[in-house]
């Protein structure tokens, strides 16, 4: 919420993630709460899937796996659809918050992106969108949250 409301994204920002209260998703957190990584994760290694991340990530177009639907193209498979620029960027400052949430102490500017970097080889995600994102991971990288915010105002979201 508080990443949202930094860059002005505010009803975004006061209905982030409230899917989290659904029963599904609620006693999912309570049971796998680890406090360094998601409960979806646990969920998944116990069970070999989490119902509560496939609630979760249909219900929040943050998420880009909200964006994966049947391709355009005859013989073509799921593909990552282009996400609205105001999603992307509430995607941006949910990656930065959960960095800072699951690594405490050990964060930096780096985290987003290096995490992000990681993932990408398995990401179903389109390429415009992983661009952007990758932008303003990079810019937060090399320039800090307060400057990023201060980018995304201005240059990311100015006729949004």
């Amino acid at each position: 919420m508080r990443g949202c409301f930094n860059v002005g994204l505010y009803k975004q920002g006061l209905m982030h993630d409230l899917s989290k209260f659904s029963p599904i998703e609620f006693f999912t957190g309570v049971r796998y709460f680890q406090g360094d990584r998601s409960p979806n994760a646990a969920e998944r290694i116990e069970k070999g899937y989490s119902l509560s991340w496939l609630h979760h990530k249909g219900r929040n177009k943050h998420h880009f796996e909200y964006w994966i639907d049947f391709g355009f193209n005859p013989g073509e498979k799921m593909v990552g659809l282009k996400m609205p620029v105001n999603y992307v960027v509430e995607m941006y400052c949910d990656r930065v918050a959960a960095c800072k949430t699951y690594q405490k102490e050990k964060y930096t500017n780096r985290s987003a992106l290096e995490y992000f970097e990681r993932g990408l080889p398995k990401y179903l995600m389109h390429d415009d969108t992983a661009a952007l994102l990758r932008q303003l991971l990079t810019h937060l990288a090399e320039h800090g949250e307060e400057a990023t915010n201060e980018y995304i105002k201005r240059e990311i979201l100015k006729n949004k």
